[in-house]
């Protein structure tokens, strides 16, 4: 009852003065960081994306690439050199500790990219950071050099051309922070602040954070592209979608992630609810944990593809609001293989090549399912029970198992489980993001995202010339391949493509779903 009281009065301090706009998101889950370069879930990325600014970004609803802190940019013939020229007089946000004394310079752009690159740099190391993301898509190893040419422009050089370079800029673990504020809360002695504590250039300044129970933000005067019409913003952290609708069924929230597709009918025909959805850019999946016997048989992983009936599990778990999967990528996204023929359920035939493995007894695992809805996954307990009925019919004596979220995510990129579901949500529109992120070997690393932990020499020479590679249909025909070499191997169960739900009150205006699964609040507003 007390942690009740305290979380009701802490949600209602955050929507004060009654006569400012306050919009809540009831969003999905706790971030697990603050500072998107310290994030890997769309959970954590979107809780930080109205704090902060890129050099480039998408634009609202789609892929395309537009300038943001960077007002223009050249790349080299040799596509090697990128030359950014920064835009002028971009204001940084303000605490207690923290008045900005000048506006947004290259020495911000070099500080928040070396942070990430330089293991010799004053903050690689603050808060425990891993830079997971920066590490698993290669950047590391990508650039040669990072270079201050003056105030106003920054020249990023590359080792070897990198075809999804600048859609890789757009994403949240390069935004921008102030290198004055981190000088600052280093002479202090209180490096952390800056993750614990932001200070980016975007819409919205941060403005308090209680774990479990919300993140609140208010609307920063000085923003470079105008003042939001939102003078409040709130993220309520409520991880069971029923309560989210409950919610927004009675205006405690504007704005609520994922209701379960079994609500979509009762959003629709509710006169005071705007149901929003679009065919989700993502892929829901088992990950088999290739270096643990024995899945490291690719005979038994194949097993498993066949013992598993996925039209069931989007019948039943997606309540048909989605297709069954057969690749890792979407068929959206470009490079997508057809051709490619899926496994088919048959108990029988993987009983057999059970057989043939020398596991016809059968054998014991854990199945580890995700403790929060995800947008490629909204019930998925009720997947693990479905798969681990399925998989008793082989023989395999399945135990459940899962943890809080942040636990969870650090077991998974940590290796320390047999079987898991996870997924995934394409965060630029380029098949790198999904075939070399979740599935190269870089990422096979303890805490990468490839959580099957499978490196395969000959998938990741095809995925790592994709990304060398300018001409997309080149790059398309490398993928497709890299795509068989995944089927051959079947490191996952590929389960589902989803669609994905989102739903605000009517009053709301100006809120977009996006591709990339962004939460986005610039621009939205609430009529009074």
């Amino acid at each position: 009852m007390k942690r009740t009281l305290c979380a009701a009065f802490f949600v209602a301090s955050l929507v004060q003065p009654v006569s400012a706009k306050t919009l809540v998101f009831c969003s999905e889950g706790s971030p697990e960081a603050l500072n998107p370069q310290l994030a890997t879930t769309t959970t954590g990325m979107n809780a930080s994306r109205p704090i902060f600014n890129g050099l480039v970004e998408f634009k609202a609803g789609s892929t395309e690439i537009l300038p943001a802190l960077a007002e223009s940019w050249t790349i080299s013939g040799d596509g090697t050199v990128y030359t950014f020229r920064l835009r002028e007089n971009v204001k940084f946000h303000s605490n207690r500790e923290f008045k900005p004394t000048r506006a947004m310079n290259a020495d911000d752009v070099l500080f928040s990219l070396m942070r990430q690159w330089k293991k010799d740099h004053p903050f690689h190391n603050v808060s425990g950071a891993h830079y997971d993301y920066f590490k698993d898509m290669g950047i590391e190893k990508l650039l040669r050099s990072i270079e201050k040419v003056d105030e106003r422009t920054v020249r990023i050089t590359l080792n070897s051309p990198e075809a999804p370079f600048l859609a890789n800029m757009a994403m949240p673990f390069n935004v921008i922070h102030s290198a004055e504020y981190a000088d600052q809360m280093l002479r202090a002695a209180a490096p952390e602040r800056l993750d614990r504590e932001p200070i980016g250039t975007g819409p919205y300044a941060f403005a308090g954070y209680q774990k479990d129970i919300a993140v609140r933000y208010r609307a920063f005067a000085d923003y470079w592209k105008g003042r939001q019409p939102i003078d409040t913003l709130v993220f309520s952290i409520t991880p069971n979608p029923a309560v989210r609708l409950t919610k927004l069924k009675a205006g405690e929230c504007h704005v609520m992630a994922f209701p379960n597709p079994g609500d979509a009918r009762d959003i629709e025909h509710n006169a005071s609810l705007k149901l929003l959805q679009q065919e989700g850019l993502n892929v829901g999946y088992l990950a088999i944990n290739t270096r643990r016997p024995p899945f490291d048989d690719p005979r038994v992983r194949r097993a498993l593809n066949m013992a598993i009936d996925k039209a069931s599990i989007v019948t039943n778990v997606y309540r048909g609001a989605g297709a069954v999967a057969k690749n890792p990528i979407p068929p959206t996204l470009w490079s997508y293989n057809d051709a490619i023929k899926d496994y088919a359920y048959d108990p029988g035939g993987a009983q057999r090549l059970l057989n043939e493995a020398g596991r016809g007894n059968g054998f014991e695992t854990e199945l580890w399912y995700m403790p929060v809805s995800r947008p490629y996954a909204s019930d998925s307990r009720r997947a693990a029970e479905m798969i681990q009925a399925d998989l008793a019919r082989i023989g395999v004596r399945v135990t459940l198992k899962t943890a809080e979220w942040g636990a969870y995510r650090n077991a998974l990129q940590a290796g320390e489980t047999d079987l898991a579901l996870f997924g995934w949500t394409g965060d630029n529109g380029d098949p790198d993001n999904f075939l070399n992120v979740l599935l190269g070997c870089e990422a096979a690393r303890s805490g990468g995202n490839n959580i099957a932990k499978w490196c395969d020499k000959d998938y990741d020479a095809l995925v790592q010339r994709a990304r060398q590679t300018i001409t997309q249909s080149d790059r398309a025909d490398l993928y497709r391949k890299a795509q068989e070499v995944f089927n051959r191997e079947a490191p996952w169960v590929t389960l589902a493509h989803s669609v994905v739900f989102m739903a605000t009150r009517r009053e709301v205006s100006g809120f977009v779903m996006d591709p990339l699964g962004r939460h986005l609040f610039e621009g939205v507003d609430i009529a009074e």
